[in-house]
């Protein structure tokens, strides 16, 4: 069952953030595709050495519409890209771009700040934990993990840290915590995984940091429950038999599968789900910027993968996270139109906005302040060409707002992570901007 489960969780690295379809080729047992795939689709996780025929440039992910597709934005800077010459004043950019990007978001006001509740608090490994929870205008409870410093006196630098997707949206705060020595199996296996078997907010807690993770939307408790839709969808499973592995992994394919629907209903109702995301992770920042433990002119945020991507979107969206860590999630607007929308998710994609900021310009919206992007070098959910691009885009940003020592990109080699060094890495990136 353990071999399963590490298997289970190798092949959401490579489906990363992707939706059913990716996941459920992968999921089943070698030689046995499940056909309720829509599209088989046959690709070796651990296989990075080789270009696919879409990334050596003869095909495309959509066939022949691909070069077209490109060509829609070849050799034109978007709209409100900061490296056109007529945007040649900051501030005056700055208004104009966020006006623009907010606009496209479509993103839904969730009121003031909730109350926010403790149900439990507790110390493990020199940190004094609380368990947390508030009520957004919609869904269940949103639940959370505070982690600091036992014996911590006087307002402290925070960082909200994001969690990942991984395929995983049964699990959330849990995926980068660890409140005792007993972990779930699959938290064990993904943190071993992914993150070099650390729980880095934990870890950057004890630097001196007040640090709150949050459940996503529809991550955990936000996840979407059985119960809650028709039983036509269900597809046999319901909601009785928690933490259970082969429950949880039947509940990931569902809600892979789910993706496209969820998508589609936001796009519908008028909104995006980039925006329900940051509209989330805002409330979050607004409730730990309230806490009196926190100094909150000294507040960064970073993730890796769908916690990287919502770094870019609440990074470049606030001006109260003033360093910024993505991990994992950098590329180029052209690498998802040819080569890797496949591999990621719905939570990506805001319509139309590709015409007017380069997807690293949403983070460069932040600019001047402090951010860092790791990339590994071989990560299946990019190409390193695009990787090396977005790493231009966001350079030549900041080095026309005279502020080039303000960004920093660094490559590691292997697969997608956030291992050991990386995290050495964007732990002194935030010591560096956050304890002045």
């Amino acid at each position: 069952m353990k071999k399963n489960r590490r298997r289970f969780l190798r092949i959401s690295g490579l489906a990363g953030l992707a939706g059913g379809t990716l996941l459920n080729s992968f999921a089943s047992p070698p030689g046995k595709q499940d056909m309720s795939s829509s599209i088989p689709i046959n690709i070796n996780p651990e296989h990075s050495s080789k270009q696919s025929k879409a990334e050596e440039g003869d095909v495309s992910l959509i066939g022949l519409y691909g070069p077209w597709a490109a060509s829609l934005q070849q050799n034109n800077l978007p709209a409100f890209s900061f490296r056109r010459k007529e945007w040649s004043e900051l501030k005056t950019w700055h208004k104009s771009a966020k006006a623009r990007f907010t606009e496209r978001l479509a993103m839904p006001d969730l009121g003031g700040l909730p109350e926010v509740k403790v149900s439990k608090t507790y110390s493990y490994d020199g940190l004094q934990i609380e368990e947390l929870s508030w009520q957004l205008p919609y869904g269940r409870p949103t639940e959370a993990i505070l982690l600091k410093p036992q014996d911590a006196k006087g307002p402290l630098p925070a960082i909200l840290a994001l969690h990942d997707h991984g395929g995983n949206k049964y699990f959330g705060k849990r995926k980068i915590t660890r409140t005792s020595d007993q972990q779930h199996p699959l938290m064990e296996d993904h943190q071993q995984h992914y993150y070099e078997n650390l729980a880095w907010a934990n870890e950057i807690a004890k630097r001196g940091y007040v640090v709150l993770v949050p459940d996503a939307f529809p991550f955990a408790s936000r996840r979407v429950m059985m119960q809650d839709v028709p039983e036509h969808l269900r597809k046999g499973l319901d909601d009785t038999t928690p933490e259970k592995p082969d429950h949880i992994e039947a509940y990931n394919r569902w809600a892979g599968e789910h993706e496209h629907i969820m998508a589609k209903s936001l796009f519908s109702a008028g909104t995006t789900w980039p925006a329900v995301f940051l509209a989330e992770d805002l409330k979050a920042l607004d409730i730990l910027c309230a806490r009196d433990d926190v100094d909150e002119q000294q507040v960064g945020c970073g993730g890796l993968s769908g916690g990287g991507m919502r770094t870019v979107f609440l990074g470049g969206f606030d001006p109260r996270i003033k360093c910024a860590v993505c991990v994992g999630f950098m590329t180029t607007w052209n690498d998802f139109v040819l080569n890797k929308s496949y591999t990621h998710t719905w939570m990506t994609y805001v319509p139309l906005l590709p015409n007017e900021l380069e997807f690293p310009e949403i983070l460069g919206l932040r600019v001047p302040l402090p951010t860092l992007v790791l990339n590994d070098e071989d990560d299946q959910l990019y190409t390193l060409p695009e990787m090396k691009k977005a790493d231009k885009i966001l350079k030549d940003v900041y080095e026309k707002a005279d502020a080039a020592d303000h960004y920093q990109c660094s490559y590691y080699p292997g697969l997608h992570k956030f291992d050991a060094k990386m995290q050495e890495e964007a732990f002194d990136w935030f010591d560096r901007w956050l304890k002045n």
